[in-house]
């Protein structure tokens, strides 16, 4: 049976906990299990990749995929593909003293459309600097592993077992991979209604009588996937194109059907009728080292 088994990063020897809040005396990886030594904290906890390693680890997840348009060729670069992530800078004007002058609060991440507005928890935004980034590059390591993407980071495959991870990456970018898309009610994927309609709630107070004395809906409201609950018409909603338009999320309740965790970056993998994050996705098809 193909496993699934990372390597230890070459780099990051030394990079502070985030967790232990300068407790920790620096990375050390340890020589065979993905974790600090001295903290025994693990690798995610360290923030040992970079901006730029994130983001060529997401283009290579998304090229080859339906997502492509996600990514880009860096300029001079070995030809390798990266993620267009869609940052958000916000510029509020301060007159609180004589002179306004105005405060720039830098988002790492925003969801693209409608007005770019932040759908997730406050705590979770991705302010640059703050611990909303950090958990969204430490959910990054943690539910989109490079090794489950990249044969080359796995150790102890032989030839014919690169080949199958190989077709593994590649079935799972065909059949599973997506990226939520953020739109109105109603307005998923341009519009599009596909099974059967979103059932929709009849306040009597809001609606008219036909001439047969049937009560008609002026207000409509669509229902959330995971909880159940209304969404009204004018508020933003996550919707997943492999589970057809006819599902829709609150953003706050697009989360993993295993560990239920917000899903970075909006980054789906659909099975069985729900969404998962990468990590226990491919946990679900393949079995994983213990380390």
């Amino acid at each position: 049976v193909l496993q699934m088994s990372g390597s230890q990063p070459p780099a990051g020897r030394g990079a502070p906990c985030l967790r232990c809040r300068g407790l920790c005396t620096g990375f050390e990886p340890h020589s065979w299990r993905k974790i600090c030594k001295s903290c025994r904290c693990s690798q995610e906890e360290h923030g040992l990749s970079s901006e730029l390693d994130d983001d060529r680890k997401i283009g290579r997840l998304l090229s080859g995929s339906r997502h492509a348009s996600l990514t880009a060729r860096l300029k001079g670069g070995d030809g390798a593909r990266v993620y267009k992530r869609n940052r958000m800078i916000v510029t509020n004007p301060n007159i609180s003293g004589k002179d306004p002058t105005f405060d720039t609060v830098t988002y790492e991440w925003a969801p693209p459309g409608l007005t770019q507005k932040l759908l997730v928890p406050k705590e979770l935004q991705p302010v640059a600097g703050t611990e909303g980034a950090w958990q969204r590059r430490r959910r990054l390591a943690r539910q989109l592993p490079l090794h489950d993407q990249d044969p080359a980071q796995c150790r102890g495959l032989a030839e014919g077992e690169q080949q199958l991870m190989h077709d593994f990456v590649a079935r799972y970018k065909a059949e599973a991979l997506g990226v939520g898309e953020v739109a109105l009610p109603g307005q998923g994927g341009g519009g599009k209604e596909e099974e059967k309609p979103q059932e929709k709630s009849i306040d009597p107070s809001t609606a008219t009588e036909s001439p047969n004395g049937a009560l008609e809906s002026t207000a409509g409201h669509y229902r959330c996937e995971a909880c159940q609950q209304p969404v009204p018409g004018d508020c933003p909603v996550v919707y997943a194109e492999r589970a057809g338009y006819s599902r829709l999320w609150h953003p706050a309740c697009f989360v993993c059907c295993r560990c239920s965790e917000p899903l970075v970056d909006l980054i789906y993998f659909w099975k069985s009728g729900a969404a998962w994050c990468g990590r226990h996705y491919c946990e679900s098809l393949r079995p994983r080292c213990a380390g």
